[in-house]
């Protein structure tokens, strides 16, 4: 009976694989038990929707929150008939939105997930049921956003040397007219 031994890096390579097995193996275990309790909510809902031009980066699934608080999910999406993003809510019943109340598509971080944010106006009417949202705002590009940056930085640095030229014209006319 042979007895088989590893060497210093074998084992060290060894524990290394078992921990990494280990951790991925809680972090699937936390993924699945938390994809079952969201799936469990077996609350009623009411459906609402919104119309946006884009809707980048936001899915089918997604949470619908307000003041902070998940209210719901978006539960379809589709294009209507001049190109814009028509998402289905549903709303978790007993939270009655105003209907002068806005929907935004915001991030969770600069490169967080999409979510809808409800900013609830102060109507005293409430959006019915399969209802729609008057006000409605995009979701933001990150890509667009920094091309505007920079092009704002280049518009601030082109007026900089612009006015540092004729600032030095002007010293050079003053110290031209001293000599004279």
């Amino acid at each position: 009976m042979a007895v088989e031994m590893y060497s210093r890096e074998e084992s060290k390579f060894l524990k290394v694989g078992l921990y990494i097995s280990l951790i991925l193996l809680v972090l699937l275990a936390y993924f699945v038990s938390n994809h079952k309790k969201v799936e469990l909510d077996n609350g009623k809902y009411y459906s609402v929707t919104a119309r946006f031009n884009r809707t980048d980066g936001l899915l089918v699934g997604d949470w619908v929150r307000m003041a902070g608080m998940n209210v719901g999910k978006v539960v379809d999406a589709k294009l209507d008939d001049h190109f814009k993003a028509i998402l289905t809510m549903e709303i978790k019943d007993g939270i009655n939105i105003p209907d002068d109340s806005s929907a935004s598509i915001v991030s969770g971080g600069l490169v967080g997930s999409k979510y809808i944010e409800i900013e609830p106006g102060g109507s005293e009417d409430m959006i019915a049921p399969g209802g729609e949202f008057a006000y409605t705002q995009d979701a933001m590009v990150i890509e667009e956003l920094l091309d505007r940056i920079v092009s704002i930085g280049k518009a601030n640095r082109e007026q900089l040397v612009e006015d540092a030229a004729k600032c030095k014209a002007q010293s050079n006319e003053k110290n031209s007219s001293k000599q004279n």
